[in-house]
């Protein structure tokens, strides 16, 4: 019997833990069972070939929103070169629907829902014939035929109870290899406590963790592997604070200087303890991405959301002043009682919160969450092809979802890039909040076209430098000298760019400084293995205001990667 668990995955650098889960809890078979990971970007040929030559028995697909139209090709196509390949699906995409779908899909031979370790486990003694029938497997939903019957019946069997944690294989042991180059996915905890409308996590409110000790174990193999990140998927980890506390003092404790950590929490849960103990750790070891949505008190109490957002903000900007963690909020589009005032609000309230990253977001109507039910008293509509994004709401038309998509996209160029700080800092005192900066800047791109043009990072550069002199045409030379700062910080560009100007620092000058470098070692720290020619290459001087700039692309910000500066 040959079983080819299959992911379809966002990027290259995604894995799918849930893959190697079930083959994991089902390491009896381990022989009978093999893992095949592809992504959206991949062609469907392509990957049809690929399980054709794999010649599977049983083909089970991991589905979600990202994936749901890739898979549903492929299971079409699929059965047309492997007729007798029996095909079994499970995942959030398929869970709550199961039998829907199964009616729409009649290639489809099973789903499994919910939690599928000890699911799997028991589909595979079927299928290997060590029991006869489904009808005892719980957390299945299936085709059946009756002999009352000509056509088989959908059965839909009793949804499985939530599994002891420290029961779940750690599945890196022996196939670390396999996630060299991407993303590691940890989970010490299943379950939310909170309710929240959007969320298919708020359906379970089965919340249990791993046992720590089994944790810390299985983090120590991360760090001494010297694994780049490892994402822990559990949702608001530090819903339970002592769990949360043990977990980030033994990470803080044992830290070997490589590995980061990322953790989604609610700042308003952090206590004072927790606080202390972020505040203590090494820059880059942790990173964190907190879930606002909405700070309109309206929104926030129809989606069942618990936030208090004034700690939140008290939170966030005590972490960010330790200047040692990355921070990512998050706002979603769409929410009831938010219209484009509203949301502008929000955005403002949250983008003066100055995260590393502010992810502007459009709600995802899943079926099976409670907004899915509201849809109708909403008003809402969403597209019916997944990512199931929504189009309108009572409060929001769909020409301000328009609106929002533009602005979205001037946010993830220019702020969430990292890459023109200083120069936004000074344009947005040309106008009169945050939000004008990037809705006006969004208008600028569709007046010249420039939203239609995939733009090289220069360009992006020179884009910036004709809006900023456009609107605060006083400050041009200043918006010439931070575009330039903000450029160097990141690269050492030997060409230079037009709106840059011709160089600050005459050729005698820079022959001079590194003269005195080479023999001195002022600033330069490990370069000592290195000639003044050489030190010239590996950096770049720039002169602002009078003052000289030394770019040490050597020695780089752990958070925001960008050259250490020196003012000479």
């Amino acid at each position: 019997m040959k079983v080819l668990l299959t992911a379809v995955n966002a990027k290259y650098i995604h894995s799918n833990l849930a893959v190697y889960s079930l083959k994991g809890y089902a390491s009896e078979y381990s022989d009978n069972i093999s893992i095949a990971e592809y992504t959206i970007n991949q062609g469907i040929d392509e990957i049809l070939a690929d399980i054709y030559g794999r010649a599977p028995e049983i083909l089970c697909f991991s589905c979600y929103v990202w994936n749901a139209v890739y898979v549903n090709q492929l299971i079409t196509e699929i059965k047309k070169v492997l007729p007798h390949v029996r095909i079994w699906l499970g995942g959030p995409e398929v869970s709550y629907n199961a039998a829907d779908f199964l009616k729409k899909h009649p290639q489809v031979e099973g789903v499994m829902r919910g939690e599928g370790e000890e699911t799997f486990l028991e589909l595979m003694h079927y299928f290997t014939g060590k029991i006869t029938g489904l009808q005892s497997v719980h957390g299945i939903v299936y085709r059946r035929t009756d002999e009352s019957s000509s056509s088989p019946v959908v059965v839909e069997n009793p949804w499985r109870q939530a599994m002891d944690m420290d029961k779940l294989p750690f599945v890196y042991y022996r196939n670390l290899e396999r996630f060299e180059n991407k993303i590691i996915y940890y989970e010490s905890g299943r379950g939310c406590p909170f309710s929240c409308s959007y969320c298919l996590s708020s359906i379970d409110k089965c919340l249990r963790f791993r046992n720590l000790e089994l944790v810390k174990k299985e983090l120590q193999f991360f760090i001494d592997a010297g694994v780049p990140q490892v994402k822990f998927v559990d949702r608001t980890f530090n819903c339970n604070h002592r769990h949360a506390v043990e977990i980030w003092s033994y990470l803080a404790e044992h830290d070997k200087g490589k590995t980061n950590f990322h953790f989604e929490v609610a700042a308003d849960l952090l206590s004072e303890e927790e606080l202390e103990l972020i505040e203590s750790m090494r820059p880059g070891l942790i990173q964190l991405e907190i879930g606002v949505q909405s700070t309109n008190p309206d929104t926030i109490g129809e989606i069942r959301r618990a936030m208090d957002f004034d700690k939140v903000s008290k939170c966030v900007g005590r972490v960010r002043a330790g200047k040692n963690v990355h921070q990512h909020l998050d706002l979603i589009a769409g929410l009831p009682y938010e219209d484009y005032q509203s949301f502008r609000r929000s955005f403002n309230e949250v983008y003066a919160l100055r995260p590393d990253q502010l992810q502007l977001g459009f709600l995802k109507v899943l079926k099976g969450s409670r907004m899915h039910e509201m849809s109708g008293e909403y008003q809402l509509q969403y597209q019916e092809r997944p990512p199931f994004e929504v189009l309108s709401t009572k409060w929001l038309p769909f020409s301000d979802v328009i609106r929002l998509k533009g602005i979205e996209d001037m946010v993830e160029v220019y702020y969430n890039s990292g890459q023109f700080t200083n120069t936004l800092q000074l344009l947005e005192l040309a106008f009169t909040d945050a939000f004008t900066m990037y809705e006006e800047l969004k208008d600028y791109y569709e007046k010249n076209d420039f939203n239609m043009v995939n733009h090289s990072r220069i360009a992006r550069y020179e884009i910036l430098f004709a809006f900023a002199t456009e609107w605060d045409a006083k400050n041009k030379e200043r918006y010439r000298e931070l575009l330039t700062v903000d450029l160097y910080l990141r690269d050492n560009v030997k060409n230079r760019p037009a709106f840059a100007g011709n160089p600050t620092v005459t050729k005698e000058e820079a022959a001079k400084f590194y003269k005195e470098e080479a023999a001195y070692h002022k600033y330069l720290k490990g370069y000592e293995a290195y000639d003044k020619r050489q030190m010239r290459k590996m950096t770049h001087l720039e002169k602002i205001d009078d003052k000289l700039l030394l770019f040490d692309y050597k020695n780089r910000s752990l958070l925001t990667n960008q050259a250490m500066v020196f003012y000479i």
